[in-house]
């Protein structure tokens, strides 16, 4: 890809310095010609493939990774009436095989419990095939009609991780659903990414769900995006699909169940959250180059200095690292600007100087510049990048806090909204919920808040007077 050297939009006019972002620094191709479908470049792919490793290794502690088919029959598809209304307007239809119609046509999957409980009621029997906790990392695809947005909103979601357990009681279920959370929750935290947990309206909760509880990020321009979701299914699909078990006393018992789904919005919140007006700023844990060696080759010295960059980028592989040793013939400043707009967390620079003080200059990614010595440069490189990564964290965690107001009036909520989230009280009723939406274009997101940043309290509806307690008011992608 030609190198381009135009100034990136400004952070503060986010949709355009979004869009700029992802094809400057190469996450994704927004020109595949079908809409909503959108290639990542392999740097993308990358932070993708960083990023869903961490998943997977939280998912491995107690889950199984699984595969189910793309392909869903309608005869199956159509069982769940609430589940499919919830869907119907999304799905994409297979009625064709070559030139012959199909029998039964065939659905992809715009999630997959149609596709895995038919074969869940096969494989369990027994209360001693529970809990059953499998997962998978799949493409799903919903004819989505809004405005696209790669990695927000799109046609085919490529990266769609989604568990679905089993457990042999409600309680056992609803605890299911705090591991869940707190999982994702470690996620994010890898990721530097703040969020808050709260339960969706009602009205808003995943077709088929006793209840879901949803996991939030604000994003720059003030709009909450979400980025995970767990829900409690409790026995409404097992009763569906006949997913039944022996219980000790010998007695058919229905099984109860949860699911809980992430998808590449999480890299959406990553690029969001912590980019800049010069580029992505990707934590170590997820960027695909750690740390770039850059030699400053001067004169006659050109040898030795690319010499001691060479040995200094086989160290810190050895160390674990992923490095890249940049030897392009190149002026040092353009250099600075690629691996900038990419998000490399630390540039490490070795020239004349360096080699003759036995020093190297570390510079992470925000611009903080350590000098470290060359006989301890593993131990000084690990700490740089761990500082790094908790500055990232603790600036994530201010922007969002600043984007948060406790408000009392319907005014101050529609003040709030425009750059934030208003945390307002609510009586839970959904047409108090219709007339704060009417008031302030916005909608009730979220109650029974979970975040340290947010006072959750009790208070007069800010609608109707009544009894009511905290819940998040925002727009939303």
């Amino acid at each position: 890809m030609e190198e381009d050297t135009g100034a990136l939009p400004r952070k503060e006019s986010f949709s355009e310095w979004y869009n700029e972002i992802l094809w400057r620094a190469e996450i994704m191709d927004v020109r595949y010609p079908v809409k909503g479908l959108y290639v990542w470049y392999p740097h993308g792919f990358g932070i993708r493939k960083r990023a869903y490793g961490i998943l997977r290794d939280l998912m491995d502690r107690d889950h199984a990774e699984t595969m189910f088919p793309l392909l869903i029959p309608k005869t199956e598809f159509m069982k769940e009436a609430e589940h499919i209304k919830g869907f119907e307007d999304e799905v994409y239809w297979v009625t064709h095989g070559g030139r012959n119609e199909l029998d039964v046509p065939l659905a992809l999957r715009p999630t997959s419990e149609t596709a895995i409980y038919p074969m869940y009621a096969l494989w369990i029997r027994s209360h001693t095939d529970l809990p059953l906790k499998l997962y998978q990392v799949v493409n799903t695809f919903r004819y989505e009609t809004k405005h696209t947005r790669p990695l927000i909103r799109l046609r085919e979601i490529t990266s769609f991780k989604e568990a679905h357990t089993v457990h042999a009681s409600w309680e056992e279920a609803a605890a299911q659903v705090e591991v869940a959370l707190g999982l994702y929750k470690e996620f994010y935290d890898t990721l530097r990414v703040p969020v808050i947990l709260s339960r969706r309206p009602d009205w808003d909760k995943f077709p088929g769900a006793d209840y879901t509880i949803a996991v939030d990020t604000i994003m720059p321009d003030g709009k909450t995006l979400q980025i995970g979701t767990v829900h409690m299914l409790g026995d409404h699909f097992s009763r569906t699909y006949a997913i039944t078990y022996e219980d000790a006393n010998g007695e058919q018992q229905y099984g109860y169940q949860t699911c809980y789904g992430i998808s590449e919005r999480s890299i959406a919140a990553v690029v969001s959250v912590h980019g800049d007006d010069k580029g992505l700023v990707l934590p170590p844990a997820v960027a695909p180059i750690e740390i770039v060696v850059v030699p400053i080759i001067v004169g006659k010295r050109r040898d030795e200095v690319l010499a001691s960059a060479t040995a200094l980028e086989s160290e810190l592989r050895d160390a674990g690292f992923a490095v890249k040793l940049d030897a392009r013939d190149m002026r040092p400043g353009a250099k600075y600007y690629h691996w900038e707009m990419r998000g490399v967390p630390l540039r490490v620079e070795v020239g004349p100087r360096d080699v003759d003080a036995n020093t190297v200059v570390a510079v992470t990614r925000t611009g903080k510049k350590t000098t470290l010595d060359r006989r301890g440069v593993v131990e000084g490189i690990t700490s740089v990048l761990s500082t790094f990564g908790e500055d990232l964290s603790q600036a994530a965690r201010q922007a969002m806090a600043a984007r948060i107001t406790a408000v009392a009036t319907l005014e101050e909520t529609a003040e709030a909204v425009k750059s934030g989230v208003a945390v307002v009280h609510w009586c839970g009723s959904q047409e108090c919920a219709e007339k704060i939406e009417a008031a302030v274009d916005a909608s009730i997101i979220g109650s029974d808040i979970r975040s340290d940043l947010i006072a959750v309290s009790d208070g007069p509806c800010v609608v109707c007077g009544g009894e009511g307690r905290s819940a998040l008011v925002a727009r939303t992608y």
